[in-house]
Order: C-alpha cells, then sequence, then structure tokens
C-alpha cells in the first residue's frame, strides 16, 4: 500500500465477494496489494466456494495480466473469479461495439432468392418479397412490405424487434423463436412489429406504438450505453 492510499477494496455480496481496484497505481503494486489483502483476509477452508467479481474501473488489462491477477486469487482458498470488468476496452471491441449498434440503411427491393445479412440495426427502405429474406444481429425495420422472411436477433438477442409498414411475412424469426404471418387480415395501412412476448414464449405481432412500452431502450443512444 502506497502511504494510507487503500489499492483493494472487498465488499461482501450475495453473489460473493466484489474487488475494487484503485486505477491510478502500477499493476505491480496492485498484485502486491491483492495479495497481501487477500492473505490477511483468509478465508475457512471449510468455507464453501466463493465467486469473485473485480472491478478494474479505469484500468484497462492485457490477457497475461489478468491471468495474474486470476492466479493471485486462485492460489487463495476457496476464491475462483467469476468476472473481471474494466470502463475501458480496446480498439478492436470499440469498433466491434461500434458495429453491433449501428443502423445499417439499405435502399433497394429483396427480390425471391436474395438474402441480406448485417451487423446491427437495418433500416431497409423498400420491400422484401417472397422469397427473399432479410437478418440482422439486432432490430429489423422495413419501411415497405415485408413478406418474405426476416430474421432478427440472430446471435441470440431476444430483445429484437421486427417492424414494417406492411406485415405479411411468409416468416419471422427473432433470436430462437419462429413465426409466420399473422391469421388476421392486414392492409398494411398502421405500421406493425414483431417481438417475443418472454411470458407466452413466442412471437407476437402488435402496433407500432407498443414499442415505447415495451421496448423503451430503443432509442439509440439509451441503447447503445445498455447494450455496451
Amino acid at each position: 500500500m502506497i502511504g494510507n492510499k487503500q489499492l483493494v477494496t472487498i465488499k461482501g455480496t450475495r453473489e460473493g465477494l466484489t474487488l475494487y481496484m484503485d486505477d491510478t497505481c502500477s499493476f505491480q503494486e496492485l498484485l502486491h496489494e491483492l495479495d497481501h489483502v487477500l492473505s490477511t483476509n483468509s478465508v475457512d477452508k471449510d468455507e464453501p466456494m466463493i465467486t469473485v467479481t473485480i472491478q478494474l474501473g479505469n484500468r484497462y488489462l492485457h490477457k497475461e495480466q489478468e491471468e495474474q491477477l486470476r492466479e493471485v486469487i486462485r492460489s487463495k482458498n476457496k476464491l475462483v473469479v467469476d468476472s473481471i470488468e474494466s470502463n475501458v476496452i480496446s480498439k478492436n471491441e470499440a469498433l466491434e461495439w461500434k458495429e453491433e449498434t449501428d443502423i445499417k440503411t439499405i435502399t433497394r427491393i429483396i427480390r425471391s432468392g436474395q438474402v441480406v445479412e448485417v451487423k446491427g440495426d437495418l433500416l431497409l427502405i423498400g420491400d422484401v418479397n417472397p422469397g427473399g429474406k432479410i437478418a440482422a444481429s439486432g432490430n429489423i425495420f422495413v419501411l415497405g412490405s415485408l413478406r418474405g422472411v426476416a430474421h432478427a436477433g440472430v446471435n441470440g438477442n431476444r430483445e429484437a424487434v421486427i417492424a414494417a409498414s406492411y406485415m405479411s411475412p411468409s416468416q419471422l424469426r427473432i433470436a430462437d423463436f419462429i413465426s409466420r404471418s399473422p391469421d388476421y387480415e392486414s392492409e398494411g395501412i398502421y405500421m406493425e412489429c414483431g417481438l417475443v412476448d418472454e411470458e407466452k414464449s413466442k412471437i407476437v405481432i402488435d402496433r407500432l406504438q407498443v414499442l415505447s412500452q415495451k421496448r423503451p431502450d430503443l432509442n439509440g443512444f439509451e441503447r447503445r450505453i445498455l447494450n455496451g
């Protein structure tokens, strides 16, 4: 410890322990202090395994440094690292995050046999004809007729939605849920959307206006912060 400054703070939670790491000292000083603190607060060998969450603050660790941190904690009986969390991400992670949260705008008609796949949200200005398919890792918005296949949340995001000016798809997919065209007649006057109803364990079709209540985090900036 440098002077009286505490470099490692331990707090108990229902899930286990959370270790808050000082983000202004050197990494070696942090390792030394961590070893000292864990040795002072040793766990009884008869106690069950305790999961540890590490909060790094504004510190970024390379893989080798993460492993060193885990090794110090593993060396203490009954402690196991559950997660290491930081406010800082690498450039590659930032670019990947940007790609996953961006809205890709495409202006065209998706004809039979054509497939369009994007990362992030898809805004299609045009129609999806029967036999055509669009897919996105995020949400799908179609300013036109959706008569083909649409698959949102392809990587497992059940919060994704599909909206269209005219909703008459041959198939809707959100994450691992599959639905087909609604059984009722629709003139395509009102914007409609498909989203997963977890209570019913299926995709439901509803008016676009319900999204403000059921998916309030669709606002671009708020969604990026929540998903980041």
